[in-house]
């Protein structure tokens, strides 16, 4: 089992912080922790998951921002924490991606918690656009055993699982940028 550093001192600070609504506090959050409202027609799905460390063991503390291109717009931005429920799962409604120029439709995510000195950057895909998937060029890059760490599964009409692994076996491809 892994112990604190001196490093993870520094928190748990990220989530009941940075998204207090979420949180029951009485403060507003300084983002959305949705991408798109109930009543909006858009097409959407939701992505659930958890972040999870070398053990395997879920991060009830951790801070994950979602970022959706949107065409011309500014990209569409949310922040969700994992300690409000009970299995330290996220989950987010968002617009369905949509692919731009020759990139497939997917989520930008930075991933933030104790113990991480730096945040971690990855995607999400998702695994009912194969074709689009194969033709993108970032998603290309990843070396063919670990592309499955970018991709969400289908577990329902509109709704995709996508565990984040922040180190060891099927760790989540992350990019330095």
């Amino acid at each position: 089992m892994s112990r604190q550093t001196p490093s993870q001192t520094v928190g748990p600070y990220f989530a009941y912080g940075l998204v207090p609504e979420q949180y029951g506090f009485d403060l507003k959050s300084a983002f959305p922790t949705r991408l798109i409202e109930s009543d909006d027609p858009a097409p959407r799905v939701t992505l659930t998951g958890r972040v999870l460390d070398g053990d395997g063991a879920p991060v009830h503390d951790a801070l994950i921002e979602f970022w959706l291109a949107r065409g011309e717009a500014p990209p569409a931005m949310c922040r969700i924490g994992t300690g409000t429920d009970p299995q330290c799962r996220y989950s987010v409604d968002l617009p369905r991606p949509q692919a731009a120029g020759n990139e497939a439709p997917h989520v930008d995510v930075i991933v933030m918690a104790r113990g991480m000195l730096l945040h971690a950057i990855t995607r999400i895909y998702l695994d009912d656009e194969a074709q689009a998937n194969a033709a993108d060029a970032t998603l290309e890059a990843v070396p063919a055993a670990r592309r499955h760490t970018l991709i969400a599964r289908a577990i329902g009409h509109g709704h995709y699982q996508f565990d984040i692994r922040l180190q060891g076996e099927n760790e989540t491809v992350f990019f330095e940028l």
